[in-house]
């Protein structure tokens, strides 16, 4: 099958570039409500479904246990921009649970704040694996492993402990057995598993819901939702995406991008998941793809649509400034 144009880039008033890509919008039953695409086709979500991944956190009572605050559970969601108070509150959660900086398997890179990484450079600093942007997600792959007595050494691999929870949670939620020729591996080094479209959208269309969900589960996706809604900074940071979005929409949306141009969200009060991939890897064209999906199917009040507005036709500028395009949704996204 043939993916259709999803976005397209203008210079002046023509198309200069196109995106395409598959979309998949399903209900918490795994009835497809829009489809875009070979929404079968399987894809590495990436760091899209690290929600999913969280689960196990509040299910083995590790968020209780270590008493994580909701902006740590909301870290435990992130790609975050590795910013100050991003790096802090991943030390906090290692050091909740008895651990430090040494316990991180996720690698070191710069922060991706390019305001923060400047700061740390005029200061000479150097970046350690808090400034990673998964180190929320890794701080809480630790404290769930120190919570269940399981050496925390190793976490990344496939067949540690935590790792096999956190396979389990995707494979429950999405629908879909996840063998072994599924699997790859991450940036920060756990284990990522390519499924298909339509079977993200109907894990998330589950997680915003709760439907379908055994009620421990339900509540954990709830309470994860919620450390989200009201700390939607530490999912991404200054002028990203995710945290714009979820600012304007607070609980109505939750949205995480991932790598290669893929991003999934969940619209709770509609009982909807969304997953998108832009066969390119754009991220810039994933992004303005979501914000068509969220216009199209989430009413919005003239608040929320004034929020979303830009980020459904951004402006391309040169660096003088002047405006010499924008990124926009294809009329068989938008509709």
């Amino acid at each position: 099958m043939d993916d259709p144009v999803l976005v397209e880039i203008l210079r002046g008033g023509r198309v200069e570039s196109r995106h395409s890509g598959a979309v998949a919008v399903c209900d918490s039953d795994g009835r497809e409500v829009f489809a875009l695409g070979d929404a079968g086709a399987p894809v590495f979500p990436r760091s899209a479904i690290k929600a999913l991944q969280a689960l196990p956190l509040i299910e083995s009572g590790a968020a209780d246990r270590f008493a994580l605050t909701p902006a740590e559970i909301a870290l435990a969601c992130a790609s975050h921009s590795g910013e100050p108070i991003h790096a802090e509150t991943a030390l906090g959660m290692l050091q909740k649970c008895g651990r430090g900086v040494e316990a991180l398997e996720c690698g070191v890179h710069w922060p991706a704040g390019v305001e923060a990484a400047r700061a740390m450079a005029a200061q000479g600093a150097e970046p350690s694996a808090l400034h990673n942007n998964c180190s929320g997600k890794h701080a809480g792959f630790i404290c769930v492993s120190c919570a269940a007595g399981i050496e925390p050494s190793g976490y990344v691999a496939p067949d540690h402990g935590v790792q096999r929870l956190v396979k389990n949670a995707i494979e429950e939620m999405t629908g879909v057995k996840l063998g072994e020729e599924f699997r790859a591996v991450d940036g920060c080094s756990i284990p990522t598993y390519a499924v298909p479209l339509r079977a993200l959208a109907l894990g998330f269309g589950r997680f915003g819901s709760g439907r379908g969900l055994p009620a421990d589960r339900a509540a954990a996706a709830a309470r994860i939702r919620r450390a989200v809604a009201a700390h939607p900074f530490f999912v991404a940071g200054s002028g990203r995406f995710d945290t714009l979005i979820m600012e304007a929409l607070g609980p109505r949306a939750f949205v995480k991008t991932g790598a290669e141009g893929v991003y999934c969200a969940s619209f709770p009060e509609l009982g909807l998941g969304a997953a998108i991939k832009c066969r390119d890897g754009a991220g810039r064209a994933a992004e303005t793809a979501m914000a068509a999906i969220i216009a199209r199917f989430l009413p919005l009040t003239d608040a929320e649509r004034a929020a979303l507005a830009p980020r459904l036709a951004p402006p391309l500028h040169n660096w003088n400034g002047v405006k010499v395009g924008e990124i926009r949704a294809s009329s068989a996204l938008a509709g």
